[in-house]
């Protein structure tokens, strides 16, 4: 099958049936048509159909090498900084198509797929045929258009660093049995963003390195495998109407915790077993970090120029342009805009080949952007509430406009440049990313989008190459 549609990808989300969980139900029926899911689900569904729209497939999609089909774009192994840019209009393509507010659109996990996948002859060091196992999953990936979840976070019993886990029955995902068949795990894994939406689970190692052998596998399995639970946190969901809740309402993604509940996962879907030399190897010497954050990269430019459009419409909505604290305050965020694109291009403008043939982004701009975000996020989100002030506390809903208190709200509720419906829109959208339930989580999920942002700091210390400044230092001094 090559690229999909938005109606195959709910037709087959509908026949998978994955075990999932909200507030202690049991999800029956098809999950497509449950609230805590049907925004994201319809808004994936959308993407699927922007790929094979006939001014898009070329843009979109490329030719399989192993089938000649047109398959998702997101899935090609750049070899050439064109290639890149084909990418990079690709995702940017899908981000604006969700303003930046899903980071779990298809495109993400694709990329992490393909980049492991290129680098898979690592897994050579333990088995070969788990080299040919990580090969023959993207290559399924890429032909089906499959997508999927990840996790590589523990549960959070003890965060201190010399914990170690003493419960008689596992609490972090582990590997308790080996059979002819394949691996028998148990335990939980957290955050598994858009869980049971897929069509796939991808398990990544957990822990830092060194981590401990006992936690460093990984597999992917379907979404319905025997044994796999998904546990829901509670929805943000409120209500369809895309004038009261215009985010949430479309790209709601829910956060799971998957439980594994002695789960098979069968020999040719393992990549690698009690081996934290390559859980190392495949995301040190790889180039995972470099193209995984390509994709987060412009899904954030995409995301910070909605945002300032909505903080300009806003001003011109009050007319407060005037104000030298307002112009301030939308500088700041062209600033930052303007910051991580140039991070970008220059990212792309230094892109260079790495062992496996693949032409990759400069890693140290992409981590410089990726470190900067989670402190730039908060601020830009911040001017929002600052600019709406008092007006994004007390906000019509529609039904308000649909009933007979219409012509009051008609009067009371206007802006300077606008009616009172299309400031009611715009000032229900600042709220819904600002001061909802789904806008506090988008900022908790932009601090911690790709870990603890003083760990990327440290990442950062650690691998910037500074030989040739200290070296013009020295020189200096002599």
């Amino acid at each position: 099958m090559p690229a999909i549609n938005g109606k195959q990808y709910l037709a087959r989300m509908n026949q998978l049936k994955p075990e999932v969980w909200i507030k202690g139900e049991k999800i029956k029926g098809n999950l497509s048509m449950h609230p805590a899911y049907k925004g994201a689900m319809k808004t994936k569904a959308a993407l699927y159909d922007l790929q094979v729209h006939p001014e898009l497939i070329n843009n979109m999609t490329y030719r399989s090498p192993k089938t000649n089909d047109r398959v998702g774009l997101s899935f090609l192994q750049p070899k050439s900084k064109e290639d890149l840019e084909a990418r990079r209009h690709m995702i940017k393509i899908w981000a604006t198509k969700t303003a930046g507010m899903m980071g779990r659109t298809p495109d993400y996990l694709n990329t992490v797929l393909m980049t492991l996948a290129a680098s898979a002859s690592i897994l050579n060091d333990q088995d070969e045929e788990f080299s040919k196992n990580l090969i023959n999953l993207y290559e399924m990936a890429r032909e089906k258009d499959l997508s999927f979840t990840h996790s590589f976070i523990n549960p959070q019993v003890n965060r201190s660093s010399s914990y170690v886990e003493q419960s008689g029955q596992p609490i972090a995902l582990t590997i308790v049995k080996k059979t002819s068949d394949g691996l028998i795990v148990n335990g939980a894994r957290l955050l598994a963003t858009q869980g049971g939406m897929t069509d796939e689970v991808f398990v990544l190692p957990s822990g830092s390195y060194p981590m401990d052998e006992e936690y460093a596998f990984s597999f992917s399995i379907p979404t319905d495998t025997k044994g796999l639970k998904f546990v829901c946190r509670e929805s943000y969901y409120q209500g369809e109407s895309t004038v009261n809740y215009p985010l949430s309402s479309r790209f709601h993604e829910m956060d799971t915790i998957m439980i594994f509940d002695k789960v098979l996962v069968p020999w040719e879907r393992v990549f690698f077993y009690h081996r934290q030399d390559i859980a190392q190897k495949l995301f040190s010497k790889s180039s995972f970090t470099s193209q995984a954050l390509h994709q987060v990269v412009i899904r954030q430019i995409t995301k910070t120029e909605f945002i300032l459009g909505l903080a300009q419409k806003m001003v011109l909505t009050l007319n407060v342009s005037e104000y030298q604290h307002i112009k301030e305050k939308i500088s700041e965020i062209i600033i930052g805009l303007e910051t991580m694109k140039a991070l970008l291009d220059r990212a792309e403008l230094q892109a260079s080949e790495d062992d496996w043939g693949s032409v990759v982004p400069n890693v140290n701009s992409l981590y410089v952007a990726i470190t900067m975000f989670p402190k730039l996020y908060p601020r830009i989100i911040e001017i929002l509430q600052l600019i709406g002030a008092g007006g994004l506390v007390s906000l019509p809903n529609e039904e308000d406009f649909q009933s007979e208190l219409n012509v009051e709200m008609a009067q009371y509720c206007q802006g300077t440049a606008c009616d009172a419906i299309t400031k009611t829109k715009i000032f229900r959208l600042a709220w819904d990313l600002t001061m909802s339930a789904f806008g506090t989580r988008q900022t908790q999920y932009e601090r911690y989008f790709f870990g603890d942002p003083v760990k990327l700091a440290s990442n950062i210390y650690n691998s910037y190459p500074r030989d040739e400044y200290i070296k013009q230092v020295e020189d200096f001094l002599e």
